[in-house]
């Protein structure tokens, strides 16, 4: 079969701006310096087009995990412009196309089982699916946000405004164009870009498959580093309405705490959250299957996985029953039915039931470590 045509724009753009922020910016570097503001300012806008990828593209407009005051949705818009990564509403669309597809060679936009560089830039280079260009059906709830049409309308001219007149702007005030353009115009770009890819790509190659193994998601701390907490692919594939992709406190997610901080300015609302016990029983389920796995040539392996069944069905039973009262404990103190809730029989035996899930949980971990 022919390949389809090479985009030449986007294979132009790319090899452009990497070639300039690795062989300019090292020389002029070496030749010139950049000074503590530049360096900064190159920092500020890294982070704030990566930001406006992570908390405004893909959690907001493709998820819709929250709600956002429309100054925010403007910020994110203004952002996602200055990354370069198409409008917020083709980028959700091709997002959201993923998500149904995962894994489908034929239909997602950038599956990784294509391999590393077609999940990473390969699949922008040719018009692989030319359709998704004017096909926005999945994003009609997009179409209503005033601000997600005005940026897409106005893309182009969005993104030389701010790609250009960003740098520029600031090297003009700060005494030296060049540097300014180089740093924060080329170098900022290309890191945008590929820290962004490496979430199509390395995210579904390294790491570890928490919660599931129905695609090829990982979860991978390292990579949260440079992603602003998206490296927790695996969680984030199997609970994508999720807010936050890192779920637990030392997680690095700074898109989940700017997401949460914001709530506090009144500036989002409505944030989504998984159920905790469902969390729980994907990640057990998953422990459950790769020590099955493990244990499976093994001379006794029968009896060893009737013993492991036997303990993964009792951590369920108990994990169901302290997640029914604690559920239950909450209704109570919200309707105030009770008013010492704190003495109640029934916080009592949320205690108890949560001690006893602690402890089997404890006992079916021990055996899977043992076993492996």
């Amino acid at each position: 079969m022919n390949k389809p045509k090479i985009i030449w724009l986007n294979v132009i753009i790319f090899l452009i701006t990497f070639l300039i922020a690795a062989v300019a910016v090292p020389y002029r570097a070496f030749t010139h310096g950049f000074d503590t503001a530049e360096i900064v300012m190159a920092v500020i806008c890294f982070i704030y087009c990566g930001m406006s990828i992570t908390a405004g593209y893909h959690r907001l407009w493709s998820h819709k995990t929250y709600q956002a005051h429309w100054s925010l949705r403007f910020i994110f818009a203004l952002g996602g412009a200055f990354a370069l990564q198409n409008s917020a509403l083709h980028w959700s669309s091709d997002h959201r196309i993923h998500h149904k597809h995962v894994d489908n060679n034929d239909k997602d936009p950038y599956s990784a089982k294509k391999g590393f560089w077609y999940s990473h830039i390969g699949w922008m280079l040719r018009e692989y699916q030319a359709s998704r260009y004017s096909n926005y059906d999945n994003v009609r709830d997009l179409q209503k946000d005033k601000i997600v049409m005005w940026q897409h309308k106005h893309y182009l001219l969005l993104t030389i405004a701010m790609n250009f007149g960003v740098p520029i702007a600031f090297g003009l005030i700060n005494g030296d164009l060049i540097s300014a353009i180089l740093l924060i115009g080329f170098l900022r770009l290309v890191l945008s870009h590929h820290t962004t890819f490496f979430i199509n790509s390395l995210a579904h190659i390294w790491g570890k498959q928490t919660y599931t193994d129905k695609n090829t998601a990982r979860d991978n701390g390292i990579l949260a580093f440079f992603t602003f907490g998206e490296g927790y692919h695996n969680f984030h594939h199997i609970f994508e309405n999720d807010y936050r992709n890192g779920i637990r406190w030392w997680q690095f997610d700074p898109t989940k705490w700017l997401i949460k901080g914001c709530e506090y300015l009144n500036l989002t609302t409505k944030l989504r959250i998984s159920p905790e016990d469902k969390i729980e029983k994907a990640k057990l389920s998953m422990t459950l299957k790769r020590t099955q796995l493990r244990i499976a040539q093994h001379p006794n392996a029968e009896a060893m996985l009737d013993k492991l069944e036997q303990e993964y069905d009792l951590v369920v039973s108990k994990l169901n029953a302290f997640y029914d009262a604690k559920k239950q404990l909450i209704a109570t103190k919200k309707a105030e039915l009770l008013s010492d809730v704190e003495n109640s029989e029934l916080n009592k035996q949320y205690v108890e039931l949560k001690a006893r899930f602690n402890e089997q949980k404890k006992r079916f971990t021990l055996m899977t470590a043992k076993l492996a």
